[in-house]
C-alpha cells in the first residue's frame, strides 16, 4: 500500500513539474511575442518621425534625419534578406556573420546621429555632417552589396532549376508526340488462301456470330474536375 502511495505521489510531482515547465515556456513565449510587437511598433513610430523631420526640417537637422532613414532602411532590408535566404542556402551563413559585424558599426552610427538631432549648435552640426555622411554611405553600400549578392545568388539558382525543368519538359513532350510507327499493323484478311481455295463466306441472310464478351469489363475512365458532365437525354 505504501508503494502505491509513493508511486502516485511521484507521478503527481512529475505532472506538477511538467505543468510548471509548460507554464514557464508559454509565459516566456508570450513575453517574447509582446517584446517583438513593442519593438516593431517603436521602430515604425521612429521611422515615421524621421520621415516627417526629413521633409519638414531644412539644413543639417533635416539631413541628419535623412541619413538615419537611409541607414535604418538599408540595414533592415539586408537583415531580412539574409535571414530568409540562410534557411535555404547554408552558404549565406558567412555573409550573415559579416552583416552582424557590420550591424555593430551601423548601431554606433545611428546612436551618433540620434545624439546630434538635439544639438543646438548648427555650426558644430554642419561641421560633423561630411564625416557622418561618409560613414553612412560606407555602411549602406556594404549592406546593399550583401543584400543584392544574396538575391542574385537565389535568382541564379532559380534560373538554373527552371532551365533544367524546361529541358526535361521538352524531352517529355517530344516523347509524348512520337507516336508515328509505334502502333502494330494488322494483316488484312486475304480473299483467297495460299493454295487458291476461297475463304469461306457467311451464307446469305445468316447473322454473324458476335464476338464473345470480355471476361473482365473495362474499368471506367477517370474523371477530371475540368470535364463537363454529359447532358441527360431529352424524354420529349
Amino acid at each position: 500500500m505504501e508503494t502505491v502511495i509513493t508511486v502516485f505521489a511521484l507521478l503527481f510531482l512529475v505532472f506538477l513539474g511538467l505543468g510548471a515547465y509548460a507554464t514557464v515556456k508559454a509565459v516566456g513565449a508570450a513575453k517574447r511575442g509582446v517584446d517583438r510587437t513593442i519593438a516593431q511598433a517603436r521602430r515604425t513610430v521612429e521611422d515615421h518621425t524621421l520621415r516627417a523631420k526629413s521633409l519638414a526640417q531644412t539644413g543639417p537637422a533635416g539631413e541628419i534625419a535623412h541619413l538615419r532613414l537611409a541607414l535604418r532602411g538599408s540595414m533592415r532590408a539586408t537583415q531580412e534578406a539574409l535571414h530568409a535566404g540562410v534557411a535555404e542556402d547554408e552558404s549565406l551563413r558567412e555573409s550573415l556573420g559579416l552583416f552582424q559585424r557590420l550591424s555593430a558599426h551601423g548601431q554606433e552610427l545611428d546612436a551618433d546621429l540620434k545624439r546630434l538631432e538635439s544639438e543646438p549648435d548648427r555650426t558644430t552640426l554642419a561641421a560633423h555632417l561630411p564625416e557622418l555622411r561618409r560613414r553612412t554611405e560606407r555602411i549602406t553600400q556594404s549592406a546593399d552589396s550583401l543584400r543584392w549578392a544574396a538575391r542574385d545568388r537565389a535568382h541564379r539558382f532559380a534560373e538554373d532549376d527552371l532551365d533544367a525543368l524546361s529541358a526535361q519538359i521538352d524531352v517529355e513532350t517530344g516523347a509524348l508526340r512520337h507516336w508515328t510507327g509505334t502502333e502494330p499493323q494488322q494483316a488484312p484478311w486475304p480473299d483467297a488462301a495460299a493454295d487458291g481455295s476461297a475463304r469461306p463466306q457467311p451464307a446469305p441472310g445468316a447473322a454473324e456470330t458476335p464476338a464473345p464478351a470480355a471476361l473482365t469489363p473495362p474499368s471506367p475512365r477517370p474523371a477530371y474536375p475540368w470535364q463537363k458532365k454529359p447532358r441527360p437525354e431529352s424524354t420529349t
